[in-house]
C-alpha cells in the first residue's frame, strides 16, 4: 500500500512540473486555456477522436507523434506537414511513411461543427500527439495552445530533418538550431519507444556498413541480436517491411528503447550512436530508470511543440486542414 502511494505521488509531482513547464513556454504566443472562452471542449473532442481512432488501428499513435516532429522542424509547428499537393511536405522522401492525417482530419471536422473558424489544425495535431502518448501508457503533459496554422508546405523545406544515418554532432546541430538541447534530443529519440521502421532504412547496417567495408556489418550491433534482424530484413527482401523501432514492447511508451541501446540492440543507426557518444550516453543512462525519462520527455514536447509558432496574421485558422484556406 505504501509503494502505491509513493507512486501517485511521483505521478503527481511529475504531472505538476509538466505543467509548470508549460507555463514557462516564453516568447512564442502560445498558453494554457487560449480556447477555454471560444472553444471549452476543444481538448475532450481532440482527445475522444484520437481514442476511437486507436482502438482500431493503434499504429496512429506513433504516427501522429512522428507527424508533429516532423512538422515542428521544418518552419515550425504550423501544420505546414498537412498540406497535401504536388512538391508539399508530405511528398518529401521523410515524410512518406507518415500515417494518421485521417485523425487529424475527423477532428477538425468535430471542431469546425462544435465551433466553426476557431481551433487551428496545428493546435490539434500538439493536442493529438500528447494524447496518442497517453494511450501508450506514457506520460501525460499540458499544451499550450494558440498556433496558427502556416501558408507554405514545401517538400524541398525538410533537408534539416534528423536523418537516420546522421552522427550525434549533426543531430545536436539540428536540434540546437531550434532551440533543443542534447537532453531534449535524447528524451524525444526515446519516443521511438512506439511505432516502426521500414527495413529500407537500416537494412544497409547488416550487409553492407560501408564505414567499416563493404558488405561489412555494423560493429554496433550485438552480434547475437544480428540473426533476429536479419530474420526480420532478409538481404534481397522486402525493404518496406515494418519493424518495431522497440523490440523489447513495441506498443507500449516505456523506457525499453533505452534498454535495447545500452544492450546494442537499436535499429537505426541514428538511435545506436546515442550510446556510443559520451554526450549522449549519460543521459541514456539517466533515461534508464523512468520517472526522468517521463518527466523530461513532456517538457522536451512543450519546448518542441512551440517552435516556430505563428501568431496573428502570419498564420490563419485553415478550414480544411489539407488545404490552405
Amino acid at each position: 500500500m505504501a509503494s502505491g502511494h509513493s507512486s501517485h505521488i511521483l505521478i503527481l509531482v511529475t504531472f505538476l512540473l509538466l505543467v509548470l513547464s508549460a507555463s514557462l513556454v516564453l516568447g512564442q504566443g502560445t498558453r494554457v486555456g487560449f480556447y477555454s472562452a471560444a472553444c471549452p471542449r476543444v481538448e475532450s473532442i481532440v482527445r475522444s477522436t484520437v481514442q476511437s481512432h486507436f482502438r482500431s488501428n493503434p499504429t496512429v499513435a506513433p504516427g501522429l507523434l512522428r507527424m508533429l516532429f516532423h512538422d515542428c522542424f521544418v518552419q515550425g509547428c504550423d501544420a505546414s506537414i498537412l498540406i497535401s499537393g504536388s512538391n508539399t511536405e508530405r511528398t518529401a522522401g521523410p515524410n512518406l511513411l507518415l500515417r494518421g492525417y485521417e485523425v487529424i482530419d475527423d477532428a477538425k471536422t468535430q471542431l469546425e461543427a462544435a465551433c466553426p473558424g476557431i481551433v487551428s489544425c496545428a493546435d490539434i495535431l500538439a493536442l493529438a500527439a500528447r494524447d496518442s502518448v497517453v494511450l501508450t501508457n506514457g506520460p501525460s503533459w499540458v499544451v499550450p495552445l494558440g498556433r496558427r496554422d502556416g501558408r507554405v508546405s514545401l517538400a524541398s523545406n525538410t533537408a534539416n530533418l534528423p536523418a537516420f544515418t546522421d552522427s550525434v554532432d549533426v543531430q545536436k546541430q539540428k536540434f540546437s538550431a531550434l532551440g533543443l538541447n542534447t537532453q531534449d534530443l535524447v528524451a524525444l529519440a526515446g519516443g521511438h519507444t512506439i511505432g516502426t521502421s521500414a527495413c529500407r532504412f537500416f537494412q544497409y547496417r547488416m550487409y553492407n556498413f560501408t564505414r567499416v567495408g563493404n558488405g561489412a556489418v555494423d560493429p554496433s550491433i550485438n552480434p547475437s541480436f544480428l540473426p533476429q534482424l536479419r530474420a526480420l530484413c532478409p538481404q534481397n527482401g522486402d525493404d518496406s517491411k515494418r519493424v518495431a523501432l522497440d523490440t523489447g514492447s513495441p506498443s507500449r511508451f516505456d523506457t525499453s528503447y533505452f534498454t535495447n541501446l545500452r544492450n546494442r540492440r537499436g535499429i537505426l543507426e541514428s538511435d545506436q550512436m546515442l550510446w556510443t557518444d559520451a554526450s549522449t550516453k549519460t543521459i541514456v543512462q539517466r533515461f534508464l530508470t523512468g520517472l526522468s525519462f517521463n518527466l523530461e520527455f513532456g517538457k522536451s514536447m512543450i519546448k518542441m511543440s512551440n517552435i516556430g509558432v505563428k501568431i496573428g496574421n502570419a498564420g490563419e485558422i485553415r478550414k480544411i486542414c489539407s488545404k490552405i484556406n
